[in-house]
């Protein structure tokens, strides 16, 4: 690597950015990808992997790669989800799309610690060579086997360039030889585990897809349980998702009004230089405080769309 060769690295907004929603968006679909903004996601992600034809991955990354050139997405954030290290479409995958600066690459199969630093060396030469600063394109690891499970920890420190992680849903419960349910009991370790190896490593986490586009009742059942949990988001295969989920991930009234009060009394705090806050007769700290200035900025994302 040159001397003078710029590198970028990840930030707090990389960290905290809204991404409730994360829609997947098959890479041989031109309406779709043109329409990708109107859906009002907060992140879409066109797939070369999973939703396309073997025949149709090159075409597919041709029309993925001129998108990201020509077209404008405004406020929604654009990110790939590529094919797996060891296919024979994955250098071509990285070669094609990095240099169109997309947000993301979205890797699946995620397994191991050395794994993520080969992905990101070959990541930071294709950026080299094609004049951008190292750490341009961010990387959201997806863990969808037994073993990525295991490495979770390891996956999500791997690199400063990855800004969250999320867990697989049929390969892996496929791998685990589990059943895919509503109620998700069988991911719920895999979830909870994923969810302190990415808040350990100080990053995002997100949920995986709910694959029955017809189920509202299920989609709203699962979506709340992973917000309880913790989680950042969750991804969808069809727009009409993108509401509901929306909506799960807004507050109550009761939540904002009390973070407001919390992020208030700390603001006069620190004007004063008091160590100590009390808000409703609770000792306040800062890990409450900065749970509070999240939900406060979920709800200022679920007003504006």
């Amino acid at each position: 690597m040159a001397k003078d060769v710029k590198i970028i690295k990840r930030t707090i907004e990389d960290v905290t950015k809204i991404r409730r929603t994360r829609l997947y968006i098959p890479g041989n679909n031109p309406a779709m990808i043109r329409n990708a903004p109107l859906f009002g996601a907060d992140q879409v992600i066109f797939d070369l992997e999973d939703g396309v034809a073997i025949n149709q991955k090159d075409s597919a990354r041709i029309l993925v790669r001129n998108a990201l050139k020509a077209l404008n997405f405004g406020e929604t954030e654009v990110t790939v989800r590529i094919n797996p290290l060891g296919t024979e479409f994955f250098e071509d995958d990285l070669n094609e799309i990095i240099p169109t600066k997309p947000y993301a690459i979205v890797l699946p199969k995620a397994e191991t610690h050395k794994q993520i630093l080969e992905i990101c060396d070959k990541m930071a030469n294709i950026e080299e060579r094609n004049g951008m600063a190292i750490g341009t394109v961010k990387l959201t690891p997806i863990i969808e086997s037994a073993w990525g499970v295991l490495q979770a920890e390891q996956i999500a420190l791997a690199s400063d360039r990855i800004v969250g992680i999320s867990p697989g849903g049929e390969d892996l419960t496929a791998d685990l030889g589990a059943e895919r349910t509503v109620e998700g009991e069988e991911l719920l370790y895999i979830r909870s585990k994923l969810l302190l190896a990415a808040r350990g490593a100080g990053i995002q986490v997100y949920d995986t897809v709910y694959t029955n586009i017809r189920d509202n009742v299920g989609l709203l059942l699962q979506t709340k349980k992973i917000v309880r949990l913790g989680y950042d988001g969750k991804a969808c295969i069809h727009p009409s998702q993108i509401e509901l989920i929306h909506k799960s991930f807004m507050p109550t009234e009761e939540q904002i009004e009390r973070a407001e009060r919390i992020v208030g009394a700390y603001k006069i705090a620190q004007e004063q230089g008091v160590g100590v806050i009390c808000v409703d007769n609770r000792m306040i700290d800062v890990p409450v405080v900065k749970r509070s200035e999240r939900i406060l900025k979920r709800a200022k994302a679920g007003r504006k769309r």
